[in-house]
């Protein structure tokens, strides 16, 4: 039988952050990396440079979208390496919008993914997306 090091059973915890990425609204990491996988939080359609929420649900995917990659990017990530997705809505009326602007971050096999929609969402935003990501 053979026994794991307790490094192996319980990977370290790091937290991911990133400047290009809104600063948490919460008590919350914008990402944590553990063993080969990182975890990143919702993102909603905030621009980092104001902390502002941007305009529809256009401006707000594109904004989401952007800022994980920028917690991605300071992951040592791409959207390559994206292996789950899940998308908040508050209207299932956009998502064929979402999934338009969604659907260009990536280029090779798509992610596994949920989408769902919610009674509300942070700062009253119209879609939240977040992520898992894995070390290839």
């Amino acid at each position: 039988m053979n026994s794991l090091s307790p490094g192996a059973a319980h990977p370290e915890k790091q937290s991911v952050y990133s400047r290009q990425a809104p600063e948490p609204i919460g008590s919350y990491s914008q990402g944590v990396r553990s063993g080969g996988f990182v975890w990143l939080s919702g993102q909603i359609g905030i621009d980092p440079a104001t902390g502002n929420l941007t305009g529809g649900i256009e401006e707000q995917t594109t904004r989401a979208m952007e800022n994980q990659k920028a917690v991605l990017t300071a992951s040592g990530l791409t959207f390559a390496d994206v292996v789950q997705t899940r998308i908040y809505l508050t209207s299932m009326s956009d998502f064929t919008a979402v999934n338009r602007i969604y659907s260009t971050y990536f280029t090779d096999t798509f992610p596994a993914r949920s989408t769902v929609q919610v009674a509300g969402l942070p700062k009253d935003a119209l879609v939240e997306i977040e992520m898992i990501a894995e070390k290839r």
